[in-house]
Parts: C-alpha cells; structure tokens; sequence
C-alpha cells in the first residue's frame, strides 16, 4: 500500500510538477520504523520442507503469510479458504511458485472437511487466520462472529490434534485484551481455547500471536484515507482522540512466523507494535504528503476537511496489547512472550456448548452474557447491536 508525495514545493511553485505527478512514498514512511532484520532460522522451522496450511488464505492476513511460506520453500502449501473468489485469486497469484499448491473451499466450522483435509494432505504446521475481524460488523453479527470466531477456532484445534498436527499458530488481536466489543472477546475466547487445549494433550503444539493493527488491510484506515482524499474528502475519523498501533501486513505476518516457531505450547506471544498512532495526525501527515492542506477554521481555504463521526458500535478510543504486566523478552526485539491466565478445558467446555446452543436459538442475550462470564475483563462499549436481535 503506497500513497503520493510531492517532489518538492519549488517545483509545483514554479509549474514545473502538479499534484498529478505525485511519487509514490511506502506506507512505512507514515510509521517511522526502522526494519529489523528477521531471523532466518525461526522463518523456516515450521515451514522449510513441510506440509503447511493456511486458513483464510484469501484475506489481508491470509494471503500475505501464503506469500512468505511459499518463499520458505515448504513441501506444500494448502490454501483452505470459505470465499471461492479470494481463493481464486491468492491460488492463481501464487500458481508460479515451484512447489505443490492445493485450494481447498471449506469452512471452518466445518468438522469432517477439516479432518479430511488435514488428514489427506498430513499437515504439518497451521496458520489459523480465518475470521471476522471487521469490529462493527461483528457487532451487528454476533452469532456469525461467536460461531466463526470461537466454535471455528474450537473444530480446527480439535481437527490439528486428532490428525496429529505438529503445530497450530493462531492470529489473534490486540482487541483481545480487555476487550470492549463483540470480536474483541471472540478472540480472546480463542485463545482460551488453544491455552485450554495445551494443557490436555501433545499431540498439537498451540502457539498464540497478538497483534494491533495492519496497514492496508481490509477495514484499514489507509485505503479509506487514500480513497476520500482522491475524492477531495472529506476524511472522516470516529474521534479525534482515538489511537492506534499499526504495522504492516509484511512485516507483522514475517514477525507472527517468527513467534509460532518459538513456541512451546499454550504461548501467547506479543508483537512490539511501537508507538501508538494518532489517527487524526495520520490522516493529516497522509494530506501533506498527497501536497494538499487541511481545510478547516485555521485555514479555510485548504484542500481537504476532517469530519468527526463519532466511535462505531464496539470501539474504543485505545488499544492494548497485555491484559497483565508478566512479560518476558525472546530472542526477538520485537516479540514478547506474555503470560495470561487460562481457564481449565472442563470448565471452559461447558461454556462452549452452552454457546453453541445460543447460537442454535439465534438467542444474541444469552450469548453476550455467556461471553461477559468467560472474559473476565469483557466491557461492552454498547448494547447488543445485532441486527436480528429483537428488543
């Protein structure tokens, strides 16, 4: 993901340059980092030579860590993905690659395909990628989003250990830590899951990433912003307040690769997002850098105007990365292993069902109290917004 820069003030002063003939500036220029070199030995441990999966191979996440294992030459790559059009699209992209690429349409929800997959294919390492992670949206769809998100994650985890998967890695999100809407506490529930789950049994070593959020993604702030200023604006923010941590797709898939291969069962590890991001100063730093202004009280004449929407069903102005402050370095920089609490699987198992029949019952009241009991520190920043949900 690009946007525009100038080529200098002088030259559009002088004619010489429009705001057509704008240069392209990496989206890591909006961040500031600096790049660290990855380690090459944690890149190909669960993957040089090996039969991987992806789940959600065709989404923002999905097809980006589809690119990096095929360039850790595994022995084959299965692209397990419920949208045939992203699967289409991420299977012919990476046709070219030298190895054996199997798209597989499936849900994961969906038991039996699960385990025949895994099974037929031997699968060796699982990326768990597959969710909704678009926050208002989950909010309207709280049954979709418990029953993709938790019950999903629960039928592939149990799938890896009954086909004897060496290693499952799931990515989760930082919205899972005191969770304040519906995907948020999804998540977490999923990590509960894979925690509980590692205590039981070793068969499938359950490996746990938490991260904030990627640059360019679908739902990402950057093509909105990009798209609104091609469009003359306005830009429209939910508060001006609101923060964020952000990476890019390449970057974090390349750190959660690392993080999986560290893992020694039940892991929860934390990536190093670096500063926060002002939502409203990317936005504006995103104006200057397309050579346009703000157009507000200070300067009515600029370019482009900022609006302030108001926060969406779920949202809140901050997010974190840690529910505790026990936290250990790695041999990474930039990933943390952090230790959380973690619920006995007897015990989560009951809450789990009785989910999964709420779900059944289309009962949106049931499920928010089931999932305020099992996290502990779920805060819902609004009322239940399901859009079938009768009041």
């Amino acid at each position: 993901m690009v946007v525009r820069s100038l080529l200098g003030v002088a030259e559009l002063a002088q004619g010489k340059v429009s705001v057509a003939d704008l240069r392209q500036v990496s989206i890591v220029d909006l961040l500031g980092r600096d790049v660290v070199q990855p380690n090459q030995d944690l890149l190909g441990k669960n993957i040089s030579g090996k039969v991987v999966m992806v789940t959600g191979a065709g989404g923002s996440i999905g097809s980006e860590l589809c690119r990096q294992i095929v360039s850790l030459k595994p022995k084959t790559l299965v692209l397990f993905e419920i949208s045939e059009l992203a699967l289409y699209t991420i299977e012919k992209e990476l046709s070219v690659a030298n190895i054996d690429i199997y798209p597989i349409l499936g849900s994961v929800n969906d038991t039996k395909r699960l385990s025949q997959v895994l099974k037929h294919f031997e699968v060796n390492t699982i990326y768990h990628a597959a969710a909704y992670k678009h926050v208002p949206m989950v909010e309207f769809n709280n049954t979709e989003g418990v029953n993709n998100n938790v019950l999903g994650t629960l039928k592939c985890a149990q799938a890896a250990i009954d086909a004897k998967v060496e290693t499952f890695v799931l990515i989760s999100t930082d919205k899972a830590v005191r969770p304040t809407n519906t995907m948020g506490a999804t998540k977490r529930v999923a990590e509960l899951i894979l925690q509980a789950l590692a205590q039981r049994q070793n068969n499938t070593q359950f490996t746990m990433v938490r991260f904030g959020n990627v640059l360019g993604s679908s739902g990402s702030v950057i093509p909105l912003f990009t798209k609104q200023i091609k469009e003359n604006g306005p830009i429209t923010i939910t508060d001006k307040n609101i923060i964020r941590y952000f990476m890019t797709i390449p970057e974090s898939v390349e750190l959660v690769i690392q993080a999986g291969a560290m893992g020694k069962g039940g892991d929860v590890f934390v990536l190093d997002m670096g500063e926060p991001v002002r939502i409203d100063e990317l936005a504006r730093k995103m104006i200057h850098l397309s050579g346009l202004e703000v157009k507000d009280d200070n300067n009515p004449n600029g370019d482009i105007e900022i609006h302030y929407i108001g926060l969406r069903p779920g949202e809140k102005l901050f997010e974190e990365l840690l529910i505790s402050d026990n936290v250990s370095e790695t041999e990474h920089s930039l990933i943390m292993r952090a230790e959380e609490n973690f619920i006995e699987y007897k015990e989560l198992q009951v809450t789990l069902l009785e989910m999964e029949a709420a779900i059944d019952k289309g009962d949106q009241a049931t499920l928010r109290r089931l999932l305020v009991k099992v996290v502990f520190d779920f805060k819902p920043q609004c009322d239940i917004a399901d859009l079938l949900y009768k009041r």
